[in-house]
């Protein structure tokens, strides 16, 4: 097992786009660490430079303390498990997975060894003798991670190894995963777009953007403190509510948006030291679903009165979602680029002109009924503010701990 250091890598190819910019992360001896960001953000080209499949620009890449920048993939005792199965079709899953340890010169019983090792843990000893187009799509990629596992390497590097299954099998796999890595302890970075694969997954979380690292934390850090606009839209499902709003001290300070106005309690400026600058400026405010509640059920709080479009009842919670009078693009590139384009594309609901969409997680004991008002309480203590024009968070000083010197709070 090693430890793997990434000190200012970059990649940029001959047509000149910079894939990876400045890439620096330290990712400790048998920790967990997934890369994740929207479609082209780098995260793929950055692991594939550390294995080297792709050779870095600048920088340097050290795994167990020794610098490999320009060591061949075979040499940097890693082992790659891609989207891809990449299974042999004419050998069986025990000749699959003893393949690359024959090629190494591997003793046949050492071979053996390994092989029925690997199919224990990942319970595929029943399917040793087939071949994969006898198995299922998870049964191959079980496969597919056996010939990694039978390597014993320094390091594992996934490149979205469960995109190809449906969304139980991969739940159901995100569980093998935690398992295995529970009882190998050897040091992962896993590549994905999907935030819930991540949050469920990582250790730690990098979030890149453009190929720069944006911010690396634990899930929770990162959903509770996230450190710019980006962050804050593209963690958490559903996704943050980001608008602009004016922040105001008249009879108490509130935010005002869309013709709502909500009260800001003075623990909110205790708690985010320089928020106070911004009063009577416009700011951008972000509201996670989960932080409203149906006001039947959160006596005390602020509230808004807004009118239902549609509910999705998912049996233990209600998701309502509704518009405001305001338009999420109107927070500028920062807001309209925080939540992925391709999420965006596939949603079936639509804001309507100046208008932007947004979701409150509420209880499912809630009324909320399509075509009809309903009171929403928010808490506002769990308010996000960020600036304007920089995108970065104002006054989080939890935020700034994650955040690399590249991105760093207003204070």
């Amino acid at each position: 097992m090693a430890g793997i250091v990434l000190e200012n890598v970059d990649k940029t190819y001959a047509n000149g786009v910079k894939a990876v910019d400045s890439l620096s992360l330290d990712i400790a001896d048998g920790e967990f660490m997934v890369f994740v960001g929207p479609s082209g953000c780098g995260k793929s080209t950055a692991l594939r430079t550390i294995a080297g499949l792709e050779e870095i620009s600048g920088g340097t890449i050290t795994i167990g303390g020794r610098q490999v920048n320009n060591l061949p993939p075979k040499d940097r005792d890693i082992a790659m498990v891609f989207q891809s199965y990449a299974l042999y079709p004419h050998m069986t899953v025990e000749e699959n997975l003893a393949f690359g340890l024959q090629l190494r010169k591997v003793p046949k019983e050492e071979r053996k060894r390994r092989v029925h090792e690997a199919a224990r843990m990942l319970g595929i000893e029943a399917l040793l003798q087939r071949k994969p187009a006898a198995l299922s799509g998870g049964q191959r990629q079980r496969v597919a991670m056996g010939r990694a596992i039978v390597r014993e390497p320094q390091a594992f590097l996934m490149d979205e190894p469960l995109s190809n299954l449906d969304a139980k099998l991969r739940v159901a796999m995100r569980a093998s995963l935690n398992q295995l890595h529970e009882r190998l302890k050897v040091t992962t970075i896993y590549v994905t777009h999907d935030q819930v694969e991540a949050m469920t997954l990582g250790d730690r979380v990098a979030v890149l953007r453009d190929g720069r690292l944006q911010q690396v934390g634990s899930p929770q850090n990162l959903y509770d403190h996230p450190v710019n606009v980006f962050v804050g839209g593209f963690m958490g499902s559903p996704s943050m509510n980001l608008v602009e709003a004016d922040l105001v001290r008249d009879n108490g300070a509130a935010i005002v948006f869309g013709g709502h106005r909500v009260a800001v309690p003075d623990e909110v400026f205790t708690l985010r030291q320089g928020l106070d600058k911004y009063l009577g400026k416009r700011v951008v405010i972000g509201i996670r679903p989960a932080d409203f509640e149906d006001a039947a059920f959160a006596p005390g709080r602020p509230t808004i009165d807004v009118k239902v479009q549609v509910t999705e009842d998912l049996g233990s919670e209600v998701h309502v979602i509704f518009t405001v009078d305001t338009p999420t693009a109107g927070a500028g590139a920062a807001v309209a680029s925080a939540v992925d384009a391709e999420e965006a594309e596939e949603s079936s609901y639509v804001a309507g002109e100046g208008q932007s969409l947004w979701t409150a997680r509420v209880s499912a004991r809630s009324t909320a009924t399509p075509g009809q008002p309903i009171t929403l309480a928010i808490d506002a203590v769990a308010i996000h503010f960020f600036d304007r024009d920089s995108g970065l968070n104002i006054g989080d000083r939890t935020a700034l701990a994650d955040a690399p010197a590249t991105a760093a709070v207003v204070s």
